[in-house]
């Protein structure tokens, strides 16, 4: 098959086509055929190189995947020659204590599609039966791409970890990102009010027509005055954040008494400096998070189904110019995901 492939770290110039080999799918495998692929900032970790990460060469990246069934492996149990479906962003072993308590992305053999196992870079990918979902009528593959992995993680972080509350004001770091745009989107759903941080008056309209109440311009003005202006002084029930470094450092002033910040990332920078007499006299809760478990996105679809969860598409791109895609999304020049089709 024809693939979108890296032989070495780097820039996106190591992205390179090439024709690669796949097997028949193995057993309890599916084989699918993309058609469409969503970037993650995870494509752009990878291919830069990330401490411990160990590749098979050539990589092919890609964790959001949409396309058809076709073929099955022996003793499949889901899925149908033909069939529409988008692919769980991740594999776990199935029979280890988190995998059978529900909890299979704390697996210690949890791997992310593209990032330590190949991905959806391809016009082809073989993943196993249990990452198959359905895609809902009428939806088209590139908005199907846009949403599993930044749909599973956004869901962890507002309703597993932040348990967001309905009245609460909830602050979200990022609005244009694949997961603030779906956080934003899971805050009004739990009842919640959203003020949104975006760097651009243009991202800033966006955030506000995704169901943001208010939007700080972080290139204009001090989101922490503006929060504290917001909420009487008190600050923000909840932060969900990724972008880590001074952001981060800065939230723990934006936190009410008693608050949580959730982080699932750290674009920004992995060393805040915290001064933590602020976490613990205050009481502030600090979470971890980290994907979600497959049981997630099958709560997350109903509501995907129903278009309470409605995917966020900057543009839409062939895989094979994934060079000029990773380039724009280093460049923060999305609103949302950057699709590309095969």
């Amino acid at each position: 098959m024809q693939a979108m492939v890296l032989r070495r770290h780097g820039g996106p110039e190591v992205l390179e086509r090439e024709e690669v080999d796949l097997p028949d799918p193995g057993p309890r495998e599916v084989q699918v055929r993309v058609h469409a692929v969503a970037m993650n900032h995870m494509d752009l970790w990878v291919r830069r190189g990330l401490p411990h990460l160990k590749l098979e060469y050539p990589h092919r990246l890609g964790c959001d995947i949409a396309g058809v069934v076709e073929k099955l492996g022996p003793g499949a149990r889901a899925g149908k020659v033909g069939e529409r479906v988008m692919v769980q962003p991740a594999i776990s072993c199935g029979v280890c204590q988190a995998c059978l308590s529900g909890r299979d992305n704390l697996c210690r053999g949890y791997h992310i599609l593209g990032e330590s196992t190949q991905g959806g870079y391809g016009e082809l990918i073989n993943v196993p039966d249990t990452n198959l979902l359905p895609i809902p009528d009428g939806m088209s593959f590139t908005d199907a791409a846009a949403l599993p992995l930044c749909t599973l993680t956004a869901w962890q972080m507002v309703f597993r970890k932040a348990k967001v509350q309905p009245g609460e004001n909830v602050l979200v770091h990022a609005a244009g990102s694949g997961v603030s745009s779906i956080a934003i989107q899971l805050v009004k759903i739990a009842g919640g009010k959203v003020i949104a941080t975006t760097g651009t008056d243009e991202k800033a309209e966006k955030a506000k027509e995704l169901g943001a109440d208010h939007v700080i311009n972080y290139s204009k003005q001090d989101f922490v005055a503006e929060v504290k202006a917001l909420t009487n002084k008190r600050g923000v029930d909840v932060v969900l954040d990724h972008v880590g470094g001074d952001v981060f450092a800065k939230s723990v002033y934006a936190t009410a008494w008693g608050g949580r910040i959730v982080t699932c990332g750290a674009t920004a920078g992995p060393s805040p400096q915290i001064d933590l007499r602020h976490v613990f006299f205050r009481q502030i809760e600090i979470l971890g998070s980290t994907m979600g478990s497959k049981g997630d996105l099958l709560a997350a679809l109903p509501h995907i189904q129903s278009g309470a969860i409605k995917p966020v598409v900057d543009r839409v791109m062939s895989l094979w110019d994934a060079r000029q895609a990773h380039e724009l999304l280093e460049g923060r020049k999305a609103f949302g995901k950057i699709v590309l089709t095969v």
